[in-house]
């Protein structure tokens, strides 16, 4: 069985992970860090400390009304990928123990797409 981190809870909500093969399970914020449990394999779980974490980036459609995703940068681990049932809540609760400066919209489809062509036709007139 896997410990916890936290000492305290102050969420815990139904989600998913997309570290490689989607994972369903419980999403948990406490005191002490992020984490995720597996609903079926006890050995699947991943706990982020609240010092570890760099950056929570979030996927916003519609002006804020609908987050489908975010992802937790780490300063050594890289970036992991979640959705929840209630993903506003939980940002909101994340923020009392992330930075609300490191807490970022992700970019969307036309500005990745924007970028990428600017750094084409630059190429091309070198």
């Amino acid at each position: 069985m896997v410990q916890s981190i936290n000492t305290k809870v102050d969420l815990v909500m139904e989600g998913t992970s997309y570290m490689g093969l989607t994972d369903y399970g419980k999403i948990m914020i406490g005191d002490k860090g992020f984490e995720f449990f597996n609903e079926r394999d006890v050995n699947k779980y991943i706990q982020i400390p609240w010092d570890e974490v760099e950056y929570v980036i979030a996927s916003v459609m519609f002006k804020g009304r609908w987050i489908p995703r975010f992802a937790i940068q780490t300063k050594e681990d890289g970036t992991f990928s979640f959705a929840a049932k209630d993903s506003k809540k939980l940002l909101s609760v994340m923020q009392k123990y992330v930075d609300p400066k490191h807490m970022v919209r992700s970019l969307t489809f036309f500005q990745v797409m924007r970028r990428n062509l600017k750094r084409l036709f630059k190429k091309k007139d070198k």
